[in-house]
């Protein structure tokens, strides 16, 4: 079955740097968008980033310009590099993957699968 695992979260202060990864398997991992995500205590979950097969990137707008999402089709990896990190960025970061046939799809919680059980982004001021 598809499944995902995230990886590289921790605890970081104010204006640090962190790399999540997200390892993905049971799918044709080059036909695949890949989402990033995030939930804080008492919070909806929130689009992040994502990246499209092509390569393709797109960004909410509280992270734009801070975070960058790439991706290593040979590693079956997608990787969400995070700087100038803010307390309001501590939150669970989850990825899933979505097969995306327009540009709005990727922004929307439903579709995606294989969600991973999510990395802890602390950020400390």
């Amino acid at each position: 079955q598809v499944q995902l695992v995230e990886s590289g979260g921790g605890l970081v202060q104010t204006g640090g740097s962190l790399r999540l990864s997200c390892a993905a398997s049971g799918l044709t991992f080059s036909n695949y968008a890949i989402g990033w995500f995030r939930q804080a205590p008492g919070k909806e979950r929130e689009f992040v980033a994502a990246i499209k097969w092509n390569g393709n990137t797109y960004y909410a707008g509280s992270v734009k310009g801070r975070f960058t999402v790439s991706r290593d089709n040979a590693k079956n990896t997608v990787y969400l590099q995070m700087d100038s990190l803010k307390p309001e960025d501590t939150a669970l970061y989850s990825c899933a993957a979505r097969r995306s046939y327009f540009s709005s799809d990727v922004y929307q919680v439903g579709g995606y699968i294989g969600w991973g059980q999510g990395t802890q982004v602390t950020v400390s001021s």
